[in-house]
């Protein structure tokens, strides 16, 4: 029990405390868990009643209901202002008070309840949940791994890596059968060196991401694990680290037996020399290695680089806050490579034609990110850290929706490389969209350069920024312009909030920036409002890149799943899903039917879409609640065979209609949501969901609309990535997922 005790703790402890004696015998508490975990219907009802009867009276009169209610919107962590709460109290009341007395009875509020069968029978408190004994689960008699669905869905991947591992193998011993002469030893270190030379530059080939990029619009994509690229990318890495460490281990072994030899083989005297072990390990004095001997010093040189940047590009130092030591670390493959080179005489055949494609895309991706003035014109701080940067477009940028690009801001950093994805749709002409969620020390400095505060200890600059902001204000007409063109609009309360679809108009760089006295100048960003201001800072892009989402406009039937800032990729798509879905509809002039005409296959083969989204908080969903908005307006007339668009809206941190603590509410939403026809959490016509989707009843009503062959698209955490993709497998749904 907490200072600050919660309704529902109070009144669940007054009626565990049977005795009213104001603690809680062992009896009493077993007693009332009983009845929480296996009493029945009426029992649990009893209970619920006494817990919203708060003055004992028999009857639930409509303050007391408003009560429970406002307590439950704490306990599942909503927010809504007290006239929304007074609109859930009076819908709830009407709708339970049959006889109109005023007041709720005990039989009232079962008849009320008795729509939800499957909520009164396993209604609980979800605290006492831990004490249910585990469901026992039928353990599958196949392997999942040797299941036909596991095969289906990742027969490419397993393809390649059947492949590649003959690949090794077969070098392997091509390698140790030529040096067979030369002892075991030399053949294991001789084999694994000649794999080392194959792996150290298809390393390369899997990180070409431009070449990846154009594959992706070939047939190619559908024999080659095009969308696995970084995880086989990173399969390699560990590959080559292994080589390595049995490499080095061999020529180590054998420097010992050629010590151990020397004294009794004339030969080996005269071909090698007396040297001891260290003159061989790190010394040039021995003569091994095809450059002034140097094969020794430069293998414990690539040791030590290789090991380095593997230690540095594990998930816990690269998605750990310490992005920065994973991104400087991997720069050594610059010194790797050139170590190669003087390491062994035939690393250079190998590194060719690798090479040659890497050094074009480097070349050519600087080249491209240098043309042309890139700004960000319009910056946007979110709830949770995110920030929403709006780029100046240029005309010759292309891409397709769901790409992501390398973003450079040099007054955050000036040689550091981010990828984000796209969230702006490739209609949206003038701009170009970027949702950024503080993780790292980039991604935190970028949030706190705009949300950082004037200094006001500096006197000239305090008054040379004011003087600044007097300039900006007289630009005023520029941006009042934006309302008639859909890019900012004034609320109620005279703030400023940005629609979500509609391309914007920005001024010029030039009528933006501002100068500063003196010689210096600076981009400065004016706060039109504390979460949203205009800028003109400088920024480079390096892209676009392709994920494996360009696959949706082929499917028939897609289904999106978001999970938090995951939902950047598909803030894309379904902007552009709904503009083809916009291009293709057409409506009789003379009634009020309309159709959909078919575009040609290349172009979108979409019937139907799913789109899901998963929240933690409230406030998650204002990150893109205006686009939601939009896109449901776009279809608010539903086709005769039901909608194109369909979105489930889902909130972790709320409670179940199962629990106590939130039944009462959420029938609350649910009669609101009937009658006003939209949300009381996000304001879309989608009814949030609370809790966690329960995916074999999500996937079971996919796949009984039959609106073609599903493919689950996916972008969120790698834990729940690995759920839903064995939901995938068990109803036969291809599975996508997005990679960094």
């Amino acid at each position: 029990m907490q200072p600050n005790v919660s309704f529902f703790a109070e009144r669940f402890f007054a009626l565990f405390d049977s005795d009213g004696s104001g603690t809680i015998s062992l009896d009493e508490l077993l007693k009332a868990l009983n009845l929480l975990i296996h009493g029945n219907e009426t029992d649990k009802l009893r209970f619920l009643f006494q817990v919203y009867d708060v003055d004992g009276s028999g009857s639930i009169d409509p303050d007391e209901l408003r009560t429970v209610l406002k307590s439950c919107l704490l306990e599942n962590a909503i927010s809504l202002p007290e006239e929304k709460l007074d609109d859930l109290t009076l819908v709830l009341f009407e709708s339970a008070d049959k006889d109109n007395s005023g007041s709720i009875t005990f039989q009232e509020l079962r008849e009320e309840l008795e729509r939800f069968p499957e909520v009164m029978e396993n209604l609980t408190i979800s605290a006492a949940n831990w004490l249910k004994p585990p469901t026992v689960e039928k353990k599958r008699q196949t392997p999942r791994y040797l299941t036909p669905a596991y095969w289906h869905n990742n027969r490419s991947k397993l393809l390649f890596m059947c492949t590649y591992w003959c690949v090794n193998i077969l070098l392997f011993i091509h390698a140790a059968v030529i040096h067979a002469h030369l002892g075991g030893w030399i053949m294991v270190a001789k084999g694994c060196g000649q794999c080392l030379n194959f792996n150290c530059t298809f390393i390369v080939v899997l990180m070409l991401r431009r070449c990846l990029t154009w594959l992706r619009a070939t047939c190619v994509v559908r024999f080659l694990p095009l969308d696995q690229n970084v995880v086989l990318h990173e399969l390699v890495g560990y590959a080559i680290f292994a080589l390595t460490i049995v490499h080095t281990a061999a020529h180590v072994i054998n420097f010992d037996l050629i010590l151990c030899s020397v004294y009794f083989s004339v030969n080996m005297t005269s071909n090698y020399g007396t040297y001891s072990f260290w003159e061989y390990f790190l010394t040039l004095r021995p003569g091994i290695g095809w450059v002034y001997g140097s094969a020794s010093i430069t293998g414990i040189l690539l040791t030590l680089l290789i090991c380095l940047t593997i230690v540095c590009s594990s998930t816990f130092v690269r998605k750990g806050g310490h992005f920065e030591v994973f991104y400087w670390t991997h720069l050594s493959y610059i010194w790797i490579w050139i170590l190669l080179f003087l390491h062994t005489p035939k690393f250079w055949k190998w590194f060719l034609v690798p090479g040659l494609l890497f050094m074009l895309e480097k070349f050519l991706g600087a080249a491209i990110s240098r043309i042309g003035g890139l700004y960000v014109v319009e910056v946007n701080l979110l709830p949770s850290k995110v920030t929403h940067l709006v780029i100046k477009r240029p005309p010759s940028f292309q891409y397709k929706p769901g790409d992501f690009v390398y973003l450079n801001i040099p007054i955050i950093a000036k040689y550091e490389w981010h990828p984000f994805t796209i969230s702006s749709a490739p209609e949206q002409a003038d701009t170009l969209w970027l949702h950024i969620r503080s993780l790292g020390q980039w991604t935190n400095s970028l949030y706190e350069y705009f949300r950082q505060p004037e200094n006001t200890n500096d006197e000239p600059k305090r008054l040379t920024n004011n003087l600044k902001k007097r300039k900006f204000q007289s630009q005023e007409h520029l941006f009042s312009l934006f309302d008639s063109s859909g890019a900012i609009a004034t609320n109620k309360d005279d703030q400023i909030e940005l629609t979500a679809y509609r391309p914007r108009k920005h001024p010029t760089g030039d009528e933006i920036r501002v100068s500063l006295s003196g010689a210096e100048s600076r981009e400065v960003p004016f706060k039109v409002h504390d979460n949203h201001m205009l800028c003109n800072i400088k920024c480079y892009i390096d892209g676009p890149y392709g994920t494996p989402t360009r696959r949706i406009f082929t499917s028939e039937h897609a289904v999106l799943i978001g999970a938090g800032i995951g939902i950047t990729p598909f803030a894309s798509i379904l902007q552009s899903i709904m503009y083809r879905y916009r291009m293709r509809k057409q409506n009789c002039p003379s009634c009020k039917y309309s159709w959909c005409e078919t575009l040609k296959d290349d172009d979108m083969k979409l019937r139907k879409v799913d789109f899901i989204w998963i929240n933690r908080d409230q406030k998650f969903f204002e990150w893109f609640v205006s686009l939601l908005t939009k896109l449901e307006l776009d279809q608010a007339d539903e086709e005769p065979e039901g909608r194109f668009l369909e979105m489930h809206m889902y909130m972790t941190s709320a409670l179940s209609m199962n629990d106590m603590k939130a039944i009462g509410l959420q029938m609350a939403l649910d009669l609101l949501a009937e009658k006003e026809e939209r949300d009381s959490i996000t304001g879309l016509r989608t009814r949030t969901q609370p809790g966690r989707p329960d995916w074999n009843k999500v996937f079971q009503k996919i796949e009984q609309e039959i609106k073609g062959k599903v493919q689950v698209f996916f972008c969120g955490s790698p834990a729940l990535a690995k759920v839903i993709k064995a939901k995938c497998e068990q109803f036969n749904f291809k599975f996508f997922k997005e990679n960094f």
